[in-house]
């Protein structure tokens, strides 16, 4: 049986040299094997080193459509997901990380929801966090069904991003044609490039709607992660920093092209 809604996986990966890489990414695998025939494609859009190279073509994809996308330039995120993008053969795409899990019924859950809300450009999944433990750290993007947080209840508007920035884009799936009509993820943003992401969807009309379901597992400040480096590795941030890329998100979200932003330290 083949679904009418299948989404394409898109999956960056940096490196394979990180802390539990390889049981982190079995259960990464696992969850894309459980969505089944909603499922059209799994895009992994990797580093091209030796030890990851090696690991990814001999690793047991089978049962799934894989495309492995070697990516020869410097590693970056946004960079990476938006080929991925660029290159998936389906309406719909998902952003997954190796180290964090869909729900079993995510996609299922999904593809309900497309057909009905119909005007809906991209739907974010209730995450739990998770720390590298495994320990429950809490849950991200159930803040649309609060009262005073949204005008229109499990819709995140750019009025709710103005005030609110805990949204992520892990697990989210969105409408590829809207995605890229607003220029997909800017490699220029640090660390807030999935919350300015956001502004710009909901700046360009796009309806973002949370799905009040589990749907994603998240690994939260693991160990050589992006976000790990810039609050406790050797790219450590200060709060100056992190309200300036904060703030940078509010003034591109305008501009669907990248341009030049680079934080400079205050003088004390």
């Amino acid at each position: 049986m083949t679904t009418k809604n299948q989404i394409s996986v898109i999956l960056p990966i940096k490196t394979g040299k990180t802390l539990a890489f390889t049981d982190f990414f079995d259960k990464c695998i696992q969850s894309v094997r459980y969505q089944n025939e909603y499922l059209k494609e799994l895009i992994i859009v990797h580093g091209n080193e030796d030890y990851l190279n090696s690991y990814l073509y001999e690793y047991d994809f089978s049962g799934l459509t894989v495309t492995l996308e070697p990516w020869t330039s410097e590693p970056n995120f946004s960079k990476q997901v938006n080929h991925g993008v660029s290159i998936s053969n389906s309406n719909w795409c998902s952003i997954l990380e190796f180290d964090d899990e869909y729900s079993n019924i995510w996609f299922k859950n999904v593809s309900k929801y497309i057909d009905i809300y119909n005007d809906v450009d991209a739907f974010l999944p209730i995450v739990v966090d998770v720390d590298d433990k495994l320990v429950f750290a809490g849950f991200t993007n159930e803040a649309t069904f609060a009262a005073n947080v949204s005008s229109e209840m499990g819709i995140l508007t750019n009025e709710t991003l103005q005030g609110f920035q805990n949204f992520q884009i892990s697990g989210m799936v969105f409408n590829k044609e809207k995605y890229q009509e607003v220029g997909g993820l800017k490699s220029n943003m640090k660390l807030t490039f999935g919350y300015e992401l956001f502004l710009r969807l909901t700046h360009n009309s796009a309806k973002i709607m949370t799905i009040p379901k589990i749907g994603y597992k998240h690994t939260n400040l693991r160990e050589g992660s992006i976000f790990w480096n810039y609050k406790n590795g050797e790219n450590k941030i200060t709060q100056d920093e992190a309200k300036f890329w904060i703030d940078s998100a509010k003034k591109e979200y305008f501009y669907i092209s990248e341009r030049d932003i680079k934080y400079e330290p205050q003088e004390v």
